[in-house]
C-alpha cells in the first residue's frame, strides 16, 4: 500500500506496479496469514496419499485397466479453494485508466474490486488483464481474488494460488497504449542478414485516440546507442492503429549463441503533455521450416536440441522465480540443449524474459486437452468456450519474445483420430497464424496412423510426433512437408546417484499391473527407483540412443524435444502404483536441480563447445568386492581406456553408425561401456583419446573414506562471473549444494544423515530439496535427509543489504559448516 501511495507524486506518468507484497491468505476466509506473490499455498504439504487419489486408467501410457494412482499430481494439498486479499492505494485527482495484469493464478481465478465482480478467467495457466476503471476510486481500494481448484483436474502437480506476478497498470490518461497490441517484427525475411540493414515494423492500438493524440518511436540497441531520430509523429487514421516502419542499421541477429535485444520506448503525447510511455523489448531473428533446409534460424539449417519442462520449480513448488529459472536455463545450456517445450501448458512472461536474454529457443504449448478429457474434470470443461480467448491471450502476450520459434496448439490431443479432429486443428493453427503470421504451428502427436488418417498431423505446420520411432518413417514417407519432429522424446528414467545390478536395458512394465508383463513381486520388492545406468525407460518410450541414431542419420528429423529436462512434481512413472512415490523421473536433473548421469550423455552428444568426460558409477560399492560392476564413459571422445588400481580394463571405441549387434548396437555408438569389471575398491581412472589417437583427458573416481566434512557450493544469478551475491529485492534465490564427504572430499555416495539449517542476517531460509522421488520430508522445513549424499537448500535475499549466513549441521556426526552470501544494494 505505502508503495501505491507514492504514486500521487507521480500522476502524469504510466505507473507497472508489481503487487508483491501486502497480501493475505486464508483457505476458509476465516483464518488470514500474511504472504507474498507469487505464492504457491499447497508446496509444504504435508504429503499424503489421500490428496487427489486416483482411480485411473492412464490412456497415454498404453492402460486399459483402473488401477490407484496416488502420486499422479503431487501427493500434496492444492485442491479446493484459495482466497486472496489486499489494499490498493489510487493516488488523490486519478482521472485515467487502471488495469490488472494477471500473468497466471491457479485456478479459475475470479477477482473482486471493492466488493464488484471485476472479472473471472477458466484457465489457470494464462495470463489475462482486466479493466477496473469502473470499480475503483481515489484512496484505499479493496483487491480479492477467489481460486478453487477442484480434483482429478491435472495430470501432474499445478500448484495453487497466485503462482505468477500481479502488476496493477495505471495510465494518467484514458488515452493510452494498449500494452498486447505492440508487435515489432521484420518485413522481409528474406532480407534479415547479420551485419545488414534490416527494416523493421511495430503495430499497436491507441485507445480512445482524437486528433490532438501524436506518438513517438525510440529504439537503442544492446549497447543503448539511439538508432532513431527524435520525431512526433500524427495519427494517420482515427481508429488509432498505428503502423510505423524503421530501419535498423548493422543488425544484429538474435540466436541462441548471440542472444541480442533492442529495445523501444513508445511515447504518446496530447499536444506537448505526454501521457503515456510504453517499453518493449524484442529481437530480430526468422524462423523457418522447409524440406529442403530443415528448422533454419536466420537461414541456417541446425537441428534442435531441446527439452521439455513442466511449470512446477521443485521444492518452490509452482510459484515462479527468476533466479531459479535463471538457474534452470543456464544448466541446461552448459549441457548444450538450445530450445525448451513448455509442457503442457502456456509459459510465463518471466520464463520467457529469461530465455531471451540468455538465449533459449522455445516451443510455447496451450493444451493438454480439447473437448475430450484426459482427466475427469480438466481443461476439457473449458475448451469450447475458452479456447479461442486462451489462444489469443498467448500469442498476443508473448509474440514479441524472439525465443519463441514456433506455438504448440496441444499434446497428444485424443482428437488426432476423431472426426472434426482436423478442423478443429486447424482452426487454431489459422487463429496463431491471423495473431503472428511470422512463426509456425506444430503439436506433439502420439497416434501417427491416426492422424495420418484424419489428416490431423498433415494439417500442421510442422508435424511433431510424440515417441513411435517405429513409425518415423511411415509417417514421413506419408507427409507433404518433407520433415519431422520429435515433439516429445525419449522418456527415460533415472534416480541420481543409485545404480542397481545387474544392469539391464527394461521397460519396467513389471511395475504395471495393466501389463502382460506385470510382476506382483516386483513392485512388492520395489524401492522406489530407478537405476543411474540410463538404460530403464517406459512401455511406450524408449533410450537417448534411440532417438539421436534417427536425428543423426535422417536429414529430415528437425530436431527432438527431451521428456524431460528436470523432474517435476506428481507423474512418478514407472511407479504410478508404488507409494510413497510423489514425483517423476524422467529429469535429466533432478527435482532438486542437480544433474544426474543422463545429463553429461546430453553434454557428450549436444554440447560441441567443451568437452565431457564423465565416468559412472561412483566407486564405492562396500561388500561388492569381486562382483561384476559395469563401468560406463560419457564422453565426446570416440576412444577410451579404463584403468582400476594401475590396471588396465580395455582400451575400446565407440561402436560406427552401423555396427554392433543386439544390446551393444543399441548403447555402443554414444557410449563406452567396460560390462565385465569386478568391483574392487581403490581408483578408478580413465583416459580419452583423440581422433589422431593421443591422450586427451582423463577422470578418476575414488572410493570413499569414513564421512569427515560437509562441503557446500553456492549458485547465484552472477556465480559464473566468481562473484556469488544475492540482491537485496526480498526474491532473489541462492541454491546450496550440500555434500557428505570424506576428508579427501569424495562424496559419501549413500549417505542419508538428516542436517539441519539456520539462516541469519540479510535473508531467511525458504527450501530444501535432496531428489529422492519417494521422500516424504516437507520442503519448507529447515531440515531434511541427504539423498545420494547430496541435497539443496534454497535461502532468499532480504530487502537490505548485508551478509546471509547459512549453516549447515550433521547432528549424527556433529559436523557444521557454514557460508557467507553478499546482499548487495540495487543499483
Amino acid at each position: 500500500m505505502a508503495v501505491l501511495s507514492a504514486l500521487a507524486g507521480h500522476a502524469q506518468q504510466r505507473q507497472e506496479i508489481n503487487l508483491g507484497d501486502g497480501w493475505q491468505f486464508s483457505k476458509d476466509k476465516q483464518t488470514w496469514q500474511q504472504v507474498s506473490v507469487p505464492h504457491d499455498w499447497a508446496i509444504s504439504g504435508p504429503f499424503d496419499k489421500k490428496w487427489d487419489l486416483q482411480r485411473v486408467a492412464i490412456e497415454q501410457n498404453g492402460e486399459t485397466e483402473a488401477t490407484e494412482k496416488s502420486g499422479r499430481s503431487g501427493a500434496l494439498p492444492w485442491i479446493g479453494e484459495g482466497h486472496y486479499k489486499r489494499k490498493l492505494t489510487i493516488p488523490s485527482g486519478f482521472k485515467g485508466h487502471a488495469e490488472l495484469l494477471f500473468d497466471g493464478a491457479m485456478s479459475e481465478p475470479t477477482v473482486y474490486v471493492n466488493g464488484q465482480r471485476a472479472g473471472y478467467w477458466a484457465y489457470g495457466y494464462n495470463s489475462f488483464r482486466l479493466d477496473i476503471t469502473p470499480f475503483v476510486h481515489e484512496g484505499e481500494n479493496d483487491l480479492s481474488v477467489d481460486l478453487q481448484n477442484v480434483e482429478e483436474s491435472s495430470r501432474w502437480y499445478p500448484g495453487a494460488g497466485i503462482y505468477r506476478p500481479v502488476t496493477l497498470i495505471l495510465t494518467p490518461s484514458k488515452t493510452y497504449i494498449e500494452d498486447w497490441s505492440i508487435f515489432v517484427r521484420p518485413t522481409d525475411d528474406k532480407k534479415v542478414k547479420e551485419g545488414e540493414r534490416v527494416v523493421m515494423k511495430v503495430n499497436f492500438n491507441i485507445v480512445n485516440p482524437s486528433e490532438r493524440i501524436s506518438y513517438e518511436v525510440k529504439v537503442t540497441d544492446a549497447d543503448g546507442k539511439q538508432l532513431l531520430p527524435e520525431s512526433k509523429n500524427a495519427l494517420e487514421f482515427a481508429n488509432g492503429k498505428i503502423g510505423f516502419w524503421f530501419p535498423v542499421k548493422n543488425a544484429r541477429l538474435w540466436s541462441p549463441e548471440s542472444p541480442t535485444l533492442y529495445n523501444m520506448v513508445i511515447s504518446l503525447y496530447d499536444g506537448q503533455q505526454k501521457i503515456d510511455e510504453k517499453t518493449q523489448r524484442f529481437g530480430i531473428r526468422t524462423v523457418k521450416v522447409s524440406k529442403e533446409g530443415g528448422f533454419q534460424l536466420n537461414g541456417v539449417t541446425r537441428k534442435i536440441k531441446g527439452v521439455c519442462l513442466h511449470h512446477d520449480l521443485g521444492p518452490l513448488g509452482a510459484a515462479v522465480n527468476k533466479a531459479a529459472l535463471i538457474r534452470q536455463i543456464k544448466t541446461m545450456k552448459a549441457m548444450g540443449c538450445d530450445a525448451i517445450r513448455t509442457a503442457h501448458n502456456m509459459p510465463s512472461q518471466m520464463q520467457m524474459d529469461v530465455c531471451d536474454s540468455l538465449g533459449m529457443m522455445v516451443m510455447a504449448e496451450s493444451f493438454d486437452m480439447w473437448v475430450y478429457p484426459k482427466c475427469k474434470n480438466g481443461y476439457a470443461r473449458f475448451f469450447r468456450t475458452w479456447a479461442d480467448r486462451d489462444i489469443e491471450n498467448l500469442v498476443r502476450a508473448h509474440r514479441n519474445h524472439p525465443s519463441i520459434v514456433m506455438w504448440s496448439i496441444g499434446n497428444e490431443i485424443p482428437e488426432q483420430g476423431m472426426e472434426g479432429g482436423r478442423q478443429m486443428a486447424q482452426h487454431l493453427q489459422d487463429l496463431c497464424h491471423q495473431l503472428d503470421p511470422t512463426r509456425p504451428v506444430t503439436q506433439g502427436c502420439d497416434r501417427p496412423d491416426n492422424a495420418m488418417a484424419t489428416g490431423f498431423l498433415p494439417a500442421m505446420d510442422v508435424p511433431g510426433l510424440n515417441y513411435r520411432l517405429h513409425r518415423y518413417q511411415d509417417t514421413y514417407d506419408h507427409l507433404w512437408h518433407g520433415f519431422l519432429l520429435g515433439s516429445e522424446t525419449c522418456s527415460t528414467v533415472s534416480s541420481r546417484g543409485v545404480y542397481k545390478f545387474p544392469v539391464e536395458v527394461t521397460d519396467n512394465s513389471q511395475y504395471s499391473s495393466w501389463s502382460k508383463n506385470y510382476d506382483p513381486q516386483a513392485i512388492k520388492k520395489a524401492d522406489g527407483q530407478c537405476s543411474g545406468y540410463d538404460v530403464e525407460y517406459c512401455s511406450w518410450s524408449n533410450l537417448p540412443d534411440d532417438d539421436w541414431r534417427w536425428q543423426d542419420d535422417k536429414p529430415w528429423v528437425i530436431g527432438e524435444f527431451v521428456w524431460t529436462g528436470y523432474d517435476y512434481l506428481g507423474e512418478p512413472t514407472p511407479f504410478d502404483e508404488y507409494w510413497p512415490a510423489r514425483s517423476s523421473y524422467f529429469g535429466i536433473c533432478d527435482l532438486a536441480g542437480l544433474p544426474k548421469d543422463r545429463y553429461y550423455l546430453y553434454r557428450s552428444h549436444w554440447n560441441k563447445q567443451q568437452h565431457t568426460i564423465h565416468l559412472l558409477p561412483h566407486w564405492t560399492w562396500p561388500g561388492r568386492e569381486g562382483e561384476v560392476t559395469p563401468v560406463y564413459c560419457y564422453t565426446d571422445y570416440a576412444e577410451a581406456e579404463l584403468f582400476l588400481n594401475g590396471k588396465s580394463q580395455g582400451r575400446i571405441r565407440k561402436s560406427s553408425p552401423n555396427g554392433g549387434s543386439g544390446e551393444g548396437a543399441r548403447l555402443d555408438r554414444y557410449r563406452l561401456r567396460w560390462n565385465d569389471v569386478r568391483y574392487e575398491p581403490g581408483e578408478l581412472r580413465v583416459v580419452v583419446y583423440d581422433e589422431n589417437g593421443q591422450p586427451a583427458g582423463e577422470q578418476t573416481l575414488r572410493t570413499a573414506g569414513k564421512p569427515a566434512r560437509l562441503k557446500l557450493d553456492v549458485w547465484t544469478q552472477n556465480s559464473d562471473s566468481g562473484s556469488a551475491s544475492l540482491r537485496a529485492d526480498g526474491q532473489d534465490l541462492a541454491f546450496v549444494t550440500v555434500s557428505l564427504t570424506d576428508k579427501k572430499g569424495t562424496l559419501i555416495p549413500a549417505a542419508a544423515d538428516q542436517l539441519r539449517f539456520d539462516v541469519s542476517g540479510a535473508g531467511s531460509f525458504r527450501a530444501a530439496c535432496n531428489g529422492d522421488a519417494t521422500s516424504l520430508e516437507p520442503f519448507t522445513e529447515p531440515q531434511m535427509s541427504l539423498f545420494a549424499g547430496q541435497l539443496v537448500v534454497v535461502v532468499q535475499a532480504a530487502k537490505v543489504p548485508g551478509n546471509l549466513t547459512l549453516t549447515v549441521t550433521d547432528p549424527e556426526r556433529r559436523l557444521t559448516q557454514r557460508v557467507v552470501i553478499p546482499v548487495r544494494g540495487l543499483f
